[in-house]
C-alpha cells in the first residue's frame, strides 16, 4: 500500500464526525491544513473544478461549497473517486432542506450526487419515517447515525422499487451522507419536474402515478410517503419518482396514513388537470392491486 493509498484509513472516521459536527456543518476549513486531510483534498481538487466555479460551467457559490462539502463530506466524494464510482463533479441540479444534488461525471456516462446536509436542524424531523421500519432498529439518537441511516434508507429503497420494475433512478453506490444514482436529463439541464411542466395527456399521466404506488404498495411492500407533482420529473417523456428516502414499508405504523396522503395528492393533481379522479374510487384501486 502507499502512502495515497492509506490516506481514507489512516483517518479516524468518529475524529472526523466530532470536528465537523463541532462546526455544525462543516463551516469552518481549518480542517483543511491538517496533512493528510490537505493531502486527499489536492489530489480530488481538480475533479472538483465545478463546484468551485473554476470549469467550464457558469456558476460559481462559494456559499454552496461551504454548506455542502465539509471535511466527511469530501472525504466520502474522496472515497468513491478512488473507487470510481464518479470522476467530477460539477455544479448542483436540485437543492431542498435535506440535501443538495449535483451533477457529476463517471466512465459510464453522467451521474446525480445526493449530497444530505449534515446540520442537526435539518433532520429533527425524519426520525418518524424511520422508526417503525423494521429494517431500521436499534435507531441511536446521535444526528451522525440519523443521517447515514437515511441516506441508507434511500438507497435500499430505490433498489427495492427498481427491482419490482418501477421508474425511479437507478442507485449505484453510498458513503456516509453521499448517495451516487442515475442522472435523468440532458448535458445542459436535468429533466423538468411535473409540477412546472404542461402535459399534454394528465390522464394517462395519472394512471402511471397510480400504478406506482400500487405496484410500490403491493409488489414493494413500500409507501412513498411524499409523493406529489414535485417529486417527479418528467424523463423521456415518462414520470420518473424521486425522493424516496422517507418511503417506508407496509409494516410501519403509519403507512396507511402515508398511503392515504399519497393517493390524495397525486388525485388532486390530476384534478387540476381536468381528470376524473375521485379519492375514494382511487384508493380502492390501488388496495386491491
Amino acid at each position: 500500500m502507499t502512502e495515497d493509498d492509506g490516506i481514507d484509513d489512516e483517518i479516524d472516521d468518529d475524529e472526523i464526525d466530532v470536528r465537523y459536527m463541532h462546526g455544525e456543518g462543516g463551516t469552518s476549513t481549518e480542517w483543511m491544513d491538517q496533512p493528510k486531510m490537505k493531502k486527499m483534498f489536492q489530489e480530488i481538487e481538480h475533479r472538483l473544478q465545478g463546484v468551485l466555479g473554476t470549469g467550464r460551467y457558469e456558476w460559481v457559490d462559494r456559499r454552496v461549497f461551504d454548506q455542502v462539502f465539509d471535511q466527511s463530506t469530501l472525504l466520502s466524494i474522496y472515497k468513491l473517486m478512488r473507487k470510481g464510482v464518479i470522476d467530477t463533479v460539477e455544479f448542483p441540479i436540485a437543492r431542498g432542506k435535506e440535501a443538495h444534488v449535483f451533477y457529476a461525471t463517471s466512465i459510464d456516462g453522467p451521474r446525480a450526487v445526493k449530497i444530505f446536509h449534515t446540520s442537526n436542524a435539518v433532520f429533527k424531523g425524519l426520525t418518524k419515517y424511520i422508526e417503525g421500519d423494521p429494517r431500521f432498529g436499534g435507531l441511536k439518537r446521535r444526528h451522525r447515525e440519523l443521517v447515514t441511516i437515511w441516506v441508507r434508507k434511500e438507497h435500499r429503497n430505490l433498489k427495492r422499487l427498481e427491482t419490482s420494475g418501477l421508474r425511479v433512478p437507478s442507485a449505484f453506490e453510498v458513503n456516509r451522507n453521499v448517495l451516487v444514482m442515475e442522472y435523468l436529463g440532458s448535458d445542459e439541464a436535468p429533466s423538468p419536474r411535473l409540477r412546472d411542466i404542461s402535459v399534454e395527456n394528465p390522464e394517462a399521466v395519472f394512471d402511471e402515478l397510480l400504478n406506482f404506488i400500487q405496484v410500490a404498495w403491493n409488489d414493494a411492500d413500500l409507501v412513498h410517503a411524499d409523493l406529489s407533482e414535485y417529486n417527479v420529473l418528467w424523463h423521456n417523456d415518462e414520470p420518473w419518482i424521486i425522493d424516496v428516502g422517507q418511503a417506508v414499508k407496509s409494516a410501519h405504523p403509519n403507512s396507511q396514513e402515508f398511503l392515504i396522503r399519497d393517493v390524495r395528492n397525486i388525485c388532486n393533481w390530476a384534478t387540476k388537470k381536468g381528470v376524473d379522479a375521485p379519492f375514494e374510487e382511487t384508493l380502492l384501486r390501488v388496495l386491491e392491486g
